[in-house]
């Protein structure tokens, strides 16, 4: 968190507005439950199952917590109330019941009938979600996302459904040995953001730019991420 603190004020930007969303990916309960007691809030999975079963863990010890009070917390921490869940994987049509109830954000909608579901869903309970349009500006085979030129389209037709707010974009540059190498890929996503943008597409709600990773965070906020995705640097490299 200081090296995020430090590469915001490198560019010029106010540490606090980043946020850092720890991927639960590969951690342990004990350490969801470690992050979360130092008063961390944003955490995101990248698979449904591993999701209901990481909210419904949390929500028993945070609501253990709360019933026990001071009693229950580690002197000089502060466990928050509840957390922020974010979708940051791949996500099914099928599997969008299962998701919307438990996250604040979902961060991976690269298809126009992944939204129409999403759409049906929430007009169904009357509710409204928050989303971001991933973008595949690396132009990976195995990368998930829209293509950069479809990217403007797709957003104009989110952006007329009425139970799914368009929030801003996500990116997921190649895991390569030097960082510098990703900036390409979060400086192309950038450019399509202020395009939508400049386009009015969104309103004044479309404003957030999810990239960076372990690898290559500090680049990304270079290129004005305002939220990050990381895992391997909370909790390591194996699942567990």
């Amino acid at each position: 968190m200081d090296r995020v603190g430090e590469a915001a004020v490198r560019a010029g930007r106010r540490p606090e507005s980043i946020i850092v969303v720890a991927v639960t990916k590969t951690a342990s309960p004990d350490q969801i439950r470690g992050i979360v007691e130092q008063g961390h809030i944003d955490l995101g999975e990248n698979r449904v199952q591993q999701l209901i079963q990481r909210v419904a863990q949390l929500k028993e010890f945070l609501s253990r917590k709360r019933t026990l009070g001071r009693a229950a917390t580690t002197p000089g921490h502060d466990a928050p109330d509840d957390v922020r869940w974010h979708m940051a994987g791949h996500l099914q049509r099928n599997k969008v019941k299962q998701v919307l109830p438990l996250v604040k954000l979902i961060h991976s909608i690269d298809s126009l009938r992944l939204a129409e579901e999403i759409q049906a869903v929430t007009a169904r309970a009357d509710t409204a979600v928050d989303i971001l349009l991933e973008i595949n500006a690396s132009g990976e085979p195995s990368k998930q996302g829209v293509a950069p030129a479809a990217a403007l389209h797709l957003a104009e037709q989110i952006d007329s459904m009425v139970h799914v707010r368009l929030r801003g974009l996500m990116t997921m540059a190649p895991r390569l040995e030097n960082p510098e190498d990703a900036r390409p890929t979060f400086a192309r996503t950038a450019e399509i953001f202020e395009d939508i943008r400049t386009e009015g597409i969104g309103g004044n709600q479309f404003n957030i730019l999810s990239m960076g990773m372990t690898n290559d965070f500090e680049v990304a906020i270079e290129q004005g991420a305002n939220i990050l995705r990381i895992g391997r640097a909370f909790f390591g490299e194996t699942e567990q």
